[in-house]
């Protein structure tokens, strides 16, 4: 069975040396083979420190290690939904693509029978290391193992150090005119219990590693311990699911909301529908609690401002169109797609059906609701 060490690193690749310096000194199996996942930017450093300054095979050479089946190929940059590589990961939505991506690769690197997959959590962003061990946890076999490693404070990000040395080695510290000698650090190295769930995933998500994602990964897991059910309010732009929130805009959280709240949760857009005007107030009531965007009070609903709703100047005021509905349905249902098990997602999306020409839209009546 081969060894397979897989770590996240950020702006501290000394994190990759000092892991294979603890699992060789701790006596525990040396990794056959290594993959990083990283950003963009950290590759960089990465690359920098391991091969062009050379730490990489210094530690081979110090310790007389048999060289990791390790190249540019096994670095693995976090890429986004359309496969752009992430410079560093820090907006809202590149978590998403983050979790993404180590959730498909953590569970490919386990599917592998032959391999037992020791996995590192020391480097990289707080949430990359959650990612990982939540990761782990998920996936992760009898064989498979979970770390973190400790400097002492003194080494914690000085560049220039990369691993304790069996002889005097003196390098620059963090302030300027200290000298430390490498020979003096202190590597902790923690391997960390965990829960394996693998058993508890179903069969069709296994099958389908290389398209599983956190939420669905979570969503999944969630819904062997909970009924299902949406949470709506009107004072956060998400509505939750299983766990996981789906993030709508304002005009498509207040349809949502308006919908659920017809009778049988349905509407018929019929000529009668077209020509009230009671729908678009009943919608707006709901949308101004959340918003007051002018594009969807005035070029939509023909309401001036926020101020002329407010004092009930509706001279203006248009019924709801069918071209109004459509796409904020298909946008809504893309989301939930996106991030829910199928069989949630038939549950929650929003249906629609077209005969002789007239549209119905509802979401199924018999869905469990939570409002806050």
């Amino acid at each position: 069975m081969k060894n397979i060490l897989v770590a996240v690193t950020g702006a501290s690749p000394q994190v990759l040396t000092e892991t294979l310096y603890g699992l060789h000194t701790q006596g525990k199996a040396f990794p056959d083979e290594m993959y990083v996942i990283t950003t963009q930017d950290s590759k960089e450093m990465l690359m920098d420190g391991l091969y062009t300054r050379g730490h990489l095979q210094a530690l081979y050479d110090e310790y007389q290690l048999p060289e990791i089946k390790f190249d540019e190929s096994h670095i693995w940059v976090i890429e986004d939904e359309d496969g752009n590589l992430l410079n560093d990961a820090k907006r809202e939505e590149d978590q998403t693509f983050m979790a993404d991506f180590i959730t498909r690769k953590v569970a490919w690197l386990t599917n592998q029978e032959d391999a037992a997959i020791h996995a590192s959590i020391a480097g990289g962003r707080k949430t990359m290391a959650f990612y990982m061990g939540y990761a782990m946890s998920l996936f992760g076999r009898e064989q498979d193992t979970l770390s973190h490693v400790f400097v002492n404070d003194e080494f914690e990000f000085v560049r220039d150090f990369y691993f304790p040395t069996i002889k005097d080695n003196w390098i620059t510290g963090k302030t300027p005119g200290e000298m430390l000698n490498t020979k003096d650090a202190e590597i902790t190295f923690a391997e960390i219990p965990f829960v394996r769930m693998r058993k508890s995933l179903s069969n069709d998500l296994i099958e389908q590693i290389d398209q599983a994602s956190f939420s669905k990964t979570v969503a999944q897991m969630n819904a062997a311990n909970q009924d299902l059910s949406v949470k709506v309010s009107l004072n956060a732009k998400p509505v939750s699911v299983l766990g996981i929130d789906i993030n709508l805009t304002p005009k498509e959280l207040a349809f949502y909301q308006w919908l659920l709240r017809q009778s049988n949760r349905a509407i018929l857009a019929d000529r009668a529908f077209t020509e009230s005007k009671q729908h678009s107030i009943d919608y707006l009531d709901i949308y101004t609690q959340i918003a007051d965007d002018p594009r969807v009070l005035k070029e939509t609903f023909g309401i001036e401002n926020s101020i002329a709703w407010k004092e009930g100047d509706l001279m203006n005021l248009k019924a709801m169109e069918v071209e109004f509905i459509q796409p904020i349905r298909s946008n809504v249902n893309r989301k939930l797609k996106k991030v829910l098990p199928a069989d949630a997602f038939e549950k929650v999306k929003i249906n629609s059906e077209k005969k002789k020409g007239i549209a119905t839209y509802w979401i199924d009546p018999e869905l469990r609701l939570s409002c806050d």
